[in-house]
């Protein structure tokens, strides 16, 4: 009799990847379409939206008085929960994150249980500049990890992208190629040890110390 017990055939990561535009041709489609060939060359299964799917009007709790959330921000929380982990490739507007990046993480934000918290996230962005859109993935972090995100350390930021891609979609620069990709399997790594082999869970609780009310409880 075989006395080796059959392993457990863990399940492919889910990772849902999207850019923050709304523009057609934007560099950070171009971005997120590689960094989804990435994720399914290393074995992922690949969630891909529009930000279209999850745009909202500008945040307004008048809008909710009943509990109701707009029907990006439910497509949104329900991709969310539907994934391991998200990636968003995100354009840098005047040195910070575009506004209905913003927007959609607010409206988001008001569902409970929070669906960001404990969630894994990984920021890239593409841009005409020499910093690559960097300041706008460093604003983008606040919100996200203030709402209990684990944003990965490392961030990627593809600089000149007008020039950087070549006419079949990837990057030029084979030195940026690998560490684009590396960047994928390095949060992919985290993101399988996260999920398969977890650690104990702490509740996200937004300001410690804060007095207990309805108007502010966020305790999960």
């Amino acid at each position: 009799m075989d006395s080796h017990q059959p392993t457990h055939k863990q399940e492919p990561l889910r990772i849902l990847v999207f850019a923050a535009s709304l523009r057609k041709g934007s560099l950070n489609t171009r971005l997120a379409k590689l960094a989804a060939l990435a994720i399914e060359k290393n074995g992922g299964k690949v969630d891909f939206a529009n930000m279209s799917e999850f745009d909202c009007p500008s945040f307004n709790t008048d809008l909710e008085p009943d509990g109701s959330h707009p029907a990006g921000a439910e497509e949104f929380r329900k991709r969310l929960l539907a994934n391991d982990a998200f990636i968003i490739v995100s354009p840098e507007y005047n040195g910070s994150m575009p506004g209905n990046i913003k927007n959609i993480i607010d409206w988001v934000s008001r569902f409970r249980p929070q669906p960001f918290n404990e969630r894994h996230a990984l920021l890239l962005s593409a841009s005409p500049s020499m910093a690559g859109g960097n300041r706008g993935l460093w604003s983008l972090r606040v919100p996200l990890e203030h709402l209990g995100s684990r944003v990965f350390p490392d961030m990627f930021s593809l600089a000149m992208a007008h020039q950087a891609f070549t006419p079949e979609g990837t990057i030029s620069n084979p030195i940026l190629t690998k560490r684009f990709e590396d960047n994928i399997v390095a949060f992919m790594s985290l993101v399988e040890a996260a999920k398969n082999y977890p650690c104990i869970k702490k509740a996200w609780v937004e300001f410690l110390g804060e007095k207990p009310d309805p108007v502010t409880e966020r305790v999960e």
